[in-house]
């Protein structure tokens, strides 16, 4: 009989999409490529200027259509050959379906969905395409990007702590842990549950904390370490 595959959940964050040359606005004074993040990314930014939401989503979209998955993005699809892995993401992008993960949900949104202003069960894929003021759903209203903004809640934070809870392993990347309701995923881990954290910063919050392995390097350099280690463990 063989034995059971263990369970994996990551949770990757900006910093992960930032070494595919994917900028942070976290990392940005509050600026994401000159726009004041609350224009862009609320809703109350997008009922003040659809426009230029719109447009805004447009660049992101065109931009990371050619971003390419990095090590990081590898190490978490390799960890499949062995083990149970779902991927829990904060970022838009699709580098992590595009490395060959095959269990990721998006906390966020994805950029290359937009959505129905009113009815947020309509969903459609439109790859690298723009969409612009007056262009509609089937039922009427305008397309938006289907992404969770400041302002809104997050409908897929219930299934992520569902992951968590159930994981053998909890990995953590690319992510500082102060953003909420994110942040708080890591309370739902089981107490025996193997918990790493990779960041060039590791928190105040966690230094200390004898339930959290830290690796203080880019997730990519810390993610293909910890990922050998981990395939090593499984033979």
């Amino acid at each position: 009989m063989s034995k059971r595959k263990k369970h994996i959940a990551v949770l990757t964050g900006a910093g992960v999409s930032a070494e595919s040359g994917l900028l942070t606005f976290r990392d940005s004074g509050g600026l994401w490529e000159g726009y004041d993040v609350m224009q862009v990314a609320s809703i109350e930014g997008w009922y003040e200027n659809k426009a230029l939401v719109l447009d805004f989503y447009n660049m992101r979209r065109k931009q990371a259509a050619t971003a390419q998955p990095n090590d990081g993005h590898y190490a978490f699809a390799e960890l499949e050959k062995a083990y149970e892995v779902d991927v829990i993401t904060q970022n838009v992008d699709d580098l992590h379906e595009k490395a060959g993960s095959t269990r990721v949900l998006h906390l966020h949104g994805k950029l290359r969905e937009v959505r129905s202003s009113v009815d947020s069960s309509l969903v459609f894929d439109i790859e690298d395409k723009q969409i612009q003021l007056g262009d509609k759903c089937p039922k009427g209203s305008q397309l938006r990007p289907n992404i969770v903004w400041f302002g809104e809640m997050v409908p897929n934070i219930e299934p992520a702590s569902k992951i968590i809870s159930k994981a053998d392993i909890v990995i953590i990347a690319g992510t500082s842990l102060v953003v909420y309701p994110a942040a708080g995923l890591l309370h739902y881990a089981r107490r025996d549950a193997e918990i790493y954290l990779i960041d060039p910063v590791i928190p105040d919050t966690v230094i200390g904390n004898p339930r959290i392995q830290c690796i203080q390097e880019k997730s990519g350099t810390g993610m293909k370490k910890l990922a050998e280690k981990l395939l090593k463990e499984a033979e």
